[in-house]
């Protein structure tokens, strides 16, 4: 088995338990739980009470799983939060025939799933993150590629997959969007390049006692442009929590545009797949995008 035949549908505790055995004899006895609800780029399992074994689900997350096991251990102790520690670097075998890691677990809920206590805080303390990983070493660092969906890189990249989309929405909501494609588009860039995460979502932040706990998945980590890491405005933030993520983030207006590209490609997305949800946050999303905010 290679990396090219990686199937998700094979990815299950009976594999993970295989691969323990196989690599890391140490772990084997330790009971394997899968994660629910699973994440799409990755499966997660927990296994025991302190570590969990993450996989690729797909050919095209394998170079996420070598980027984490390389960057990660680097970036950790520069953050102000808890972000994944990588605990076993697993190699393709005939089991499963792409990398894969051990993680210490990290206790928390999504925030998607149980909401902070105090949006405002766990804002300012996102932000921070984010501030402090833009700041992180850049030497040999990877920039934007596939492997993270070209997040970081131009906007131009998804320009003719916009276009497409664009052509199926109908009247005053098609000039508006596409007003907001070109302005976003034309935004310059003056931010010299610096880590960005990538996936700034509730499904990556882990709350706990209803305070921000760790900030997960950064597969689609890179160097390159922050203002993919603007979207949680439009997506999820609100009010005071909104003005804090902006204050905290101290990005200039050219960025802020440019997330507001980054913001309509993810709803025109999402509006075409059929994820329960999916249509409903990417109505949203436009929503606070034509509304200026």
């Amino acid at each position: 088995m290679t990396s090219d035949t990686v199937d998700a549908r094979r990815i299950d505790a009976a594999l993970v338990g295989a691969l323990l055995r196989e690599q890391f004899p140490a772990w084997a006895s330790l009971p394997v739980r899968p994660v629910v609800p699973g994440g799409n780029d990755h499966r997660t399992f927990r296994l025991g009470e302190h570590l969990s074994v993450r996989l690729p689900s797909a050919p095209g997350y394998v170079p996420q799983v070598t980027k984490e096991q390389a960057w990660l251990p680097v970036l950790g102790p520069l953050l102000p939060l808890p972000v994944p520690a990588v605990r076993g670097v697993g190699r393709p075998s005939a089991l499963f025939g792409a990398p894969w890691s051990v993680y210490g677990w990290l206790p928390g809920e999504q925030a998607v799933a149980a909401p902070p206590d105090d949006p405002v805080a766990l804002a300012t303390e996102l932000a921070a993150l984010l501030v402090a990983l833009g700041e992180a070493p850049t030497d040999g660092a990877p920039p934007p590629g596939e492997h993270s969906a070209w997040r970081g890189g131009p906007l131009a990249h998804w320009d003719d997959e916009v276009g497409d989309i664009l052509g199926r929405l109908e009247g005053r909501e098609r000039d508006r969007a596409a007003g907001l494609w070109r302005d976003a588009l034309a935004a310059p860039s003056t931010v010299r390049p610096r880590w960005f995460h990538g996936d700034v979502s509730f499904h990556n932040l882990l709350v706990r006692d209803g305070r921000l706990a760790a900030v997960v998945d950064f597969g689609c980590s890179g160097v390159g442009d922050p203002a993919c890491d603007t979207v949680l405005v439009w997506t999820r933030l609100q009010g005071a929590a909104r003005r804090a993520y902006r204050e905290g983030l101290a990005l200039d207006e050219g960025t802020w545009a440019r997330g507001r590209g980054w913001a309509l490609w993810k709803a025109l997305v999402m509006l075409t797949n059929t994820p329960p949800g999916q249509a409903e946050l990417a109505r949203h999303v436009l929503d606070e995008l034509f509304a200026g905010v």
